[in-house]
Order: structure tokens, then C-alpha cells, then sequence
């Protein structure tokens, strides 16, 4: 047993060091195709609708159209992303993948659900040291920065830190009134989730 255990931590610190290094090739690609002056959200004049990517795909006609992300989005290689997050306090930098799922979670934070322009987005990452791994040490009044694929930057304070059911999605997404932005990550046994709430400043 005590060689199971050694070989899991062994490979969870090897899959730690393999993410962060993807996700940091992938920040690089990703900021070439991000505007090189980054303009504060408080500073944007216009709310022209710009074409999304997805319009190449999706006919107004279609029924699920307004269903579909309208925000602008980074394409990598055929992958989709929504932006990066920033968070000073934890010295991390990462581009957030515009969709959940598995095989994404393992390289980078993903979009759970909502979106920056709505005030509502909820990003999802690995408790990985080089991901989310740390977010519960973060306290009342430190900052979270989401740049979006446009190059405006969405400044968020954290207002509250809380532990979460891991099969409650309820309650992830509860309280949206009160707060702009939700990250998290699963706690080491995989039962609940560290939902760290900021609001837009």
C-alpha cells in the first residue's frame, strides 16, 4: 500500500508539472492573438455587437443559436478559448478554455458556466499547484483579472470563500446576484469543491 500510494503521489506531481508547463505554452500562443493594449472593462465605450467565431457555424435560423456563447473567442488550433485569468496573489497566470471538459481540465482552467460579460462566469480548474491548487489560501480583498479575448481586462475583488458539495450544483451557482465570478477546484478527497466568489469592481 505504501508503495500505491507513493506511485499516486509521484504521478500527480509529474501530471502538476506537465499541466502548468502546457498551460504556459498555451498562454503564450494565446496572448499573441489578444490585442497588445489591454483596456479596462470601465474604459470600453461601445457595445457594438462584433462576429463571433461561431457565426461561421451556427445560421441565426437555427433555433439553438441564441443558446450558443456570443462572447469573442481565441482559436488554437481548433481549440476554443475565452480568455486568461490572472491571480497576483497566487502568482499565476492561465488561459481559460471557453469549454468543460476532462480531457481540457487537464492542461488549463475552463469556463463551468456564464460569462464575464454577464457578470456571472464561473471557471473551473484541477487542484493542481500550478492551477487551482492554492485558491483557498486567498482571502477577502485580493484580486482576480480575467482578459478577455478582445484584450479588455474584468478586475474582480474576492468577497468570500466557501466549501461546496462536490455533486451540489446548486449551490455553485447560487448567490449570482452577489458576486461576478466564481473559480474552483476539488478539495484532496474529491467530495466537495473550493468555490472562491469576487465581485466586479
Amino acid at each position: 500500500m505504501v508503495i500505491s500510494a507513493l506511485a499516486l503521489a509521484l504521478f500527480n506531481i509529474n501530471s502538476d508539472k506537465k499541466s502548468g508547463e502546457h498551460a504556459q505554452e498555451l498562454l503564450v500562443k494565446i496572448k499573441e492573438e489578444i490585442p497588445e493594449e489591454r483596456i479596462p472593462v470601465g474604459e470600453v465605450t461601445t457595445t457594438e455587437y462584433k462576429p463571433s467565431i461561431f457565426d461561421e457555424y451556427i445560421s441565426r435560423d437555427d433555433p439553438t443559436y441564441y443558446e450558443q456563447p456570443q462572447e469573442e473567442v481565441i482559436d488554437i488550433n481548433g481549440d476554443f478559448y475565452s480568455g486568461i485569468v490572472e491571480i497576483p496573489v497566487l502568482s499565476l497566470e492561465l488561459p481559460v478554455y471557453r469549454d468543460l471538459d476532462y480531457e481540457n481540465l487537464k492542461y488549463s482552467p475552463c469556463r463551468y458556466k456564464g460569462s464575464v460579460q454577464d457578470g456571472n462566469i464561473i471557471i473551473a480548474a484541477h487542484n493542481y499547484s500550478s492551477h487551482f491548487g492554492n485558491i483557498d489560501n486567498m482571502i477577502s480583498g485580493d484580486r482576480i483579472y480575467f482578459t478577455d479575448a478582445q484584450g479588455i481586462v474584468y478586475e474582480y475583488e474576492v468577497i468570500t470563500t466557501e466549501v461546496v458539495d462536490g455533486t451540489d450544483i446548486e449551490a455553485m451557482e447560487s448567490g449570482s446576484e452577489e458576486w461576478d465570478m466564481t473559480i474552483f477546484t476539488c478539495t484532496l478527497s474529491g467530495m466537495s469543491r473550493i468555490a472562491v466568489r469576487a465581485a466586479a469592481v
